[in-house]
């Protein structure tokens, strides 16, 4: 493809260094597509193909590992608050489209799984800001199915703040439920940046809490929004999109449940499969991206008073061709200033059960 790849880390108001980066399509892009991944997920690698697809349709993406994520520091995929996680993408993205080349573009959230809980509570904070959303099997509602007994929630919220970081929530290995093609299920397994132990208890209870109060609040979703869900999902329950998308009040909203597909839609489906599903996610992008939907962003000083640019670690400059070559991940070198180098690099995703 014709575009690039850049990495910066920033260091959010906790004083926590963070792992950003961003796919560019070297002419003006269409909009702004900003990526929330799932729990034990990264952006780098496991969302890098949605990040090369999207550019190559001429948008720009921009992706952050969560504190604890992927290449962020902190404790390993602990989420202390779901707040923080919020609080950070929302200055991040914020400060994206403050930049003087981004002001007036259209702006849209990406979330899988638990991003997709993370890209709705980002609309609740500011309702007007964002055109519109993409979720993916979005974590927004308990399924009734796994919903655990009032009980155990009290007995182990008695002890989160006693334990919070013990890995002692039981959780079954569900990429062989996840993803349908072996070898994409082995690439994932492979990827050492994504999180495969046992939740900690207090990202678990964070996790639950944040579910069950977005399942009562979906009736003030009003964004537009495209909601996708494999019908052969045994991971997260169908169910929970088509709640949202009746229960949401949003004048413009789209559901597409796929037949036979499982959970990892843009990860883990033959890569036939896959094309459906982006073809259709592109689609609803260029129908609602318009010069209608642009809203023009005034500056936001956020780097001063909560998001911290450092310097930049990238790769040297790569040439990738458009057929997306599978190539090793780039080893980092310190550097004073942006390094860019050429998108087209393609990866695989993981989704954790406790993160759906």
């Amino acid at each position: 493809m014709d575009g690039e790849y850049q990495e910066v880390y920033i260091r959010n108001s906790r004083g926590v260094q963070l792992f950003t980066c961003r796919w560019l399509p070297f002419s003006s892009p269409k909009a702004l597509v900003f990526l929330c991944h799932g729990y034990g997920m990264e952006c780098s690698g496991f969302m890098r193909e949605c990040g090369v697809r999207l550019a190559n349709a001429g948008y720009a993406v921009f992706g952050i590992d969560y504190e604890g994520h992927g290449r962020s520091r902190g404790a390993r995929c602990y989420i202390k608050k779901f707040e923080n996680i919020v609080n950070d993408c929302n200055e991040f993205f914020k400060s994206i489209c403050a930049e003087e080349e981004y002001r007036d573009k259209c702006r849209f959230l990406y979330g899988e799984s638990m991003g997709g809980a993370v890209a709705l509570l980002l609309h609740k904070k500011e309702p007007t800001f964002w055109n519109g959303a993409v979720l993916v099997a979005p974590m927004c509602k308990i399924s009734e199915k796994v919903k655990p007994h009032p009980l155990v929630i009290n007995v182990l919220t008695r002890v989160e703040e006693i334990i919070p970081k013990w890995k002692i929530v039981p959780t079954k290995d569900v990429i062989d439920s996840a993803f349908k093609d072996p070898v994409k299920r082995e690439e994932i397994r492979s990827n050492k940046l994504i999180y495969q132990d046992k939740p900690r208890l207090k990202t678990a209870l964070e996790m639950l809490r944040t579910s069950m109060s977005l399942e009562h609040t979906l009736h003030e979703v009003r964004l537009p929004f495209f909601v996708l869900h494999g019908e052969a999902d045994t991971v997260t329950d169908p169910e929970v999109s088509r709640a949202l998308y009746e229960k949401a009040s949003s004048a413009d909203k789209t559901i597409k449940l796929y037949p036979g597909m499982w959970h990892g839609l843009t990860s883990g489906e033959p890569d036939g499969n896959v094309e459906i599903v982006f073809a259709d996610i592109i689609t609803w992008l260029e129908k609602h991206t318009s010069d209608d939907n642009s809203v023009v962003v005034q500056p936001i000083h956020t780097y001063r008073n909560a998001i911290l640019k450092m310097n930049t670690t990238a790769s040297p400059p790569q040439t990738i061709n458009k057929q997306h070559q599978q190539q090793q991940s780039p080893q980092p070198v310190r550097t004073q200033s942006h390094r860019r180098y050429f998108c087209g690099l393609k990866g695989r995703r993981l989704q954790h059960h406790s993160a759906m």
